[in-house]
Parts: structure tokens; C-alpha cells; sequence
């Protein structure tokens, strides 16, 4: 059980994920990204992709370090999983911040003073549940082939992610359903993971099926994985969660530097 668990309680009837960040201090990203992390295996647990979000925010604090991983994190659990967010008892401080964010990025803060008003506001928004939200599709499988390379000599798969662009989810699992499918063809359960990141965008709604589908991926079948190439955004993303989830993000500039950490990881398994 995590240190999170009963801080996060989802209220089936009301289809209301109730959030309690009520006197606790996000003193750093690391925090940030643990709390995000269960929260969103604890989403992906219920089975249930799209949730109102009830958010306690009394006596929350928020040391400067950790506010810009706090509404990533967020913004990006939002995209993916809410069918609206509602905010009550924040102290004057984080309201202003949070109504800074919300004129910044366009969205409604719903910020209330008491957990009534905030409950009776979801009361008032529409579900999504119903609604199948479609989302284009934006590549065929042949956008993917071509992007997978096996070199069975070294035992690396090549991962060609430059240029391409996650939109989002579907994009996410699209193109990571053939990456389980290339593996199983290969005949080899387990890989070196070898990822080209130059150009590369994952949109904000993509983030969290993109987090979530890489994590599994490189469980079942990575001996270690190395990325290359990264825009600031993407690494700063990929580092930010590797933090949270205890990996070591193997980042490099280039291919042969990437390379190289391939033969040492090699080496260390040896």
C-alpha cells in the first residue's frame, strides 16, 4: 500500500475521484511525482478512464521548486482522465497561483471555499462517460514499421521517435501495440532499447498513456534503455518522472554516445 493510498478515494455513485492534499507539503518534484504517479495507477486500477476530480486543498503547501511539476503533472492527469476538476479551502497563496495557472492555460480553476459548494458544483457538470470521445487517428501501421529496427547481432531494437509527434492516447498506444507485436515476431523476449527522440513532441494530453505504456514496455522486455536527442520539454518530462519511479533516465546527445552507454549496460549485466 502507498504512502498515498488513503489520500486518494474514488466515490463510485457521484463518479467523483476525491483527492485529499489537505495539509500535506509538496517540498520538492520528487514529491510531486510520487503523489502523481499512484494517483495514476490508481486511476488506470478502477478501470475507468474519465473521473470528476473533488481536490481538498487545505493548508497544501507548495515550495517554489516543485510548482512547475505540479501543474505538469496535473495538467497532464487532467487532459487524460477528468471530466471536470473542482478545488476547495486552498489558502490565499496557492489560490493565486492556481488562478494565475488557470488565466495562463485557459481553463476554469472552480475553486471554492468549502467541500459542499465544490461538491455541489460537480453536481452541475456533465459526464463523459457515455460519450465515446473520439480521438483521429493520425498514423497507419506503416508510419510505425518503418520507425523499428532489430539489430539481432547486438540484441538492440531501434525506436525511431524523431520528428513524430504524439497527439494523444490513441497515438500513444497505437504506436506502442506494434512495438509489443515487433517483439513478439522477433523471437527475442528481451531487448536493448535504443530511442531517437530528436524532434520529437508528446502533447500534454499524451503524457500519461505515453508514461504509462513506456514503463510497461520496459519491464516486460528491456534490458535497458537509452534515449538520444531530446528536446528541452521531452527530457525535461522524462527526467522528471524518472525521479518518481526510480530509473535511470540514460539520456545522451547522440547516437554513438548512446551507443556507447548500450555496451556498458552490456558490460554491467555481464
Amino acid at each position: 500500500m502507498s504512502e498515498f493510498d488513503n489520500r486518494i478515494r474514488f466515490l463510485d455513485d457521484l463518479k467523483v475521484m476525491d483527492t485529499d492534499f489537505s495539509d500535506f507539503h509538496f517540498d520538492s518534484t520528487a514529491t510531486v511525482n510520487r503523489f502523481y504517479d499512484r494517483i495514476e495507477d490508481r486511476i488506470a486500477a478502477t478501470g475507468e478512464d474519465l473521473w470528476f476530480f473533488l481536490v481538498n486543498l487545505h493548508g497544501m503547501r507548495i515550495d517554489p521548486p516543485a510548482w512547475v511539476a505540479y501543474a505538469r503533472r496535473g495538467k497532464a492527469l487532467n487532459l487524460a482522465h477528468s471530466m471536470g476538476s473542482v478545488r476547495y479551502d486552498a489558502s490565499p497563496e496557492t489560490a493565486a497561483q492556481i488562478r494565475r495557472a488557470a488565466q495562463t492555460e485557459a481553463f476554469d480553476p472552480n475553486l471554492f471555499t468549502n467541500r459542499d459548494d465544490a461538491l455541489a458544483r460537480i453536481a452541475r457538470l456533465p459526464s463523459r462517460r457515455r460519450t465515446r470521445i473520439r480521438q483521429d487517428a493520425n498514423y497507419t501501421e506503416d508510419d510505425f514499421r518503418r520507425r523499428i529496427a532489430f539489430d539481432t547481432e547486438n540484441r538492440i531494437m531501434e525506436v525511431d521517435f524523431s520528428h513524430f509527434t504524439f497527439h494523444h492516447s490513441r497515438d500513444v498506444n497505437e504506436f506502442y501495440d506494434h512495438i509489443e507485436a515487433r517483439i513478439a515476431q522477433s523471437g527475442q523476449p528481451k531487448w536493448f532499447f535504443l530511442i531517437d527522440y530528436e524532434g520529437c513532441r508528446i502533447d500534454p494530453a499524451a503524457w500519461v498513456a505515453y508514461a504509462h505504456r513506456g514503463k510497461t514496455l520496459n519491464l516486460a522486455a528491456s534490458l535497458g534503455s537509452v534515449r538520444f536527442a531530446p528536446g528541452s520539454e521531452t527530457e525535461a518530462e522524462i527526467r522528471m518522472r524518472a525521479e518518481s519511479r526510480d530509473y535511470r533516465p540514460n539520456i545522451r546527445n547522440t547516437r554513438d554516445e548512446a551507443l556507447a552507454r548500450i555496451a556498458e549496460m552490456r558490460l554491467e549485466l555481464a
